[in-house]
């Protein structure tokens, strides 16, 4: 995934300005910032929410808008906070949308739910035939994540996925995606307003600031930052430290 000077504008404002920022394969770029920074701007112009106003979007090489919107949207897994679920519909159906949607076959569609229900902690033969509201809210974020993994997508965008969680379900799913980017090899665009987050998840960290990218770098990197909004950040990392 790449943006050039990728821009977007809704009326006269100016939400994203002139991004230039590769995602790397096997990475995760964290896009770090506060609200309205446009964080989620970036993430929704790489699956074709969004298509940018100036400069270009590349996924796979080719533009998003070369891209049949539909098969883009496939291609890429997309977990928000909740998991975003059909209510009315099964976990297992729930998981098996998108292979659904792609005409997989019953076997190959049923196999693949199993596959992953199992690999997210939530065996199909207990939580399988459940409604989300009888998971917590953990379990429907597991739910999420494996739906977006389904079709065997190798991207993955993640939207404030943890941000309704409690602390301590927060960091058992951030410790769930680190077990499954190692083991799947996926590369993900993770959108966060926590830094503490980000520094956890990150390979890299993408720093926006009222939708102008002012850093880009490792965690360490990012660290040594002297950007006067790095440093509002890092402020938070250093009060945890004094605290603990």
């Amino acid at each position: 995934m790449e943006f050039r000077q990728a821009t977007f504008r809704f009326g006269e404002r100016t939400i994203l300005s002139g991004l230039d920022l590769a995602v790397r394969p096997g990475e995760t770029l964290v896009l770090l910032g506060r609200s309205g920074s446009g964080k989620t701007t970036a993430l929704r112009l790489i699956n074709g929410m969004l298509l940018p106003s100036a400069g270009t979007v590349l996924v796979q090489g080719r533009a998003t808008t070369d891209w049949d919107a539909v098969q883009l949207r496939r291609s890429i897994g997309y977990v928000i906070q909740e998991g975003g679920l059909f209510p009315h519909w099964t976990v297992a159906r729930n998981v098996g949308l998108v292979p659904e949607l792609e005409d997989w076959p019953a076997e190959r569609r049923n196999a693949r739910t199993v596959e992953l229900l199992n690999l997210v902690g939530l065996p199909a033969n207990e939580y399988g035939t459940r409604l989300p509201k009888e998971l917590s809210g953990g379990q429907r974020q597991r739910v999420g994540v494996a739906r977006a993994l389904a079709a065997g997508a190798l991207i993955q965008l993640f939207d404030e996925p943890f941000g309704a969680l409690d602390p301590v379900t927060r960091l058992g799913m951030q410790e769930e995606f680190l077990h499954l980017r190692q083991t799947l090899g996926i590369t993900s665009v993770f959108v966060t307003h926590d830094v503490r987050e980000a520094m956890r998840l990150g390979t890299r960290i993408g720093l926006l600031d009222r939708g102008t990218l002012v850093f880009a770098g490792t965690p360490a990197e990012f660290r040594g930052s002297a950007h006067p909004e790095a440093r509002a950040f890092l402020r938070v990392l250093e009060e945890d430290s004094h605290a603990s």
